[in-house]
């Protein structure tokens, strides 16, 4: 495989990735980035361990789908992340039934 078919192979992955991402966006109530990974939820719970050094922010996401294009599955029930950097949590608008 040369390095244009691969160049190719990720952007149609990607490409693909942005699809299903535009898909089922209107499936969940928030949107969280971290600096490895972004992630759709239904459920978020943040706690923040201030008893460390540096800090530690704690996420718990139920009912997730995680932007990652290598990823066979990215539907899951649930997701614990650790992360000692920023964390953006945003309540998605409601939506009309």
């Amino acid at each position: 495989m040369s390095e244009e078919d691969l160049e190719r192979y990720e952007a149609e992955i990607e490409l693909a990735l942005v699809q299903e991402y535009r898909t089922v966006l209107p499936l969940f109530n928030y949107v969280v980035e971290t600096e490895r990974r972004f992630y759709l939820a239904n459920e978020v719970k943040v706690s923040v361990r201030d008893s460390t050094t540096p800090t530690c922010v704690e996420l718990e996401l139920d009912d997730a789908w995680v932007w990652d294009m290598y990823r066979p599955a990215r539907f899951v029930p649930h997701v614990h992340v650790l992360t000692f950097r920023d964390v953006n949590v945003e309540r998605l608008p409601e939506r009309d039934s």
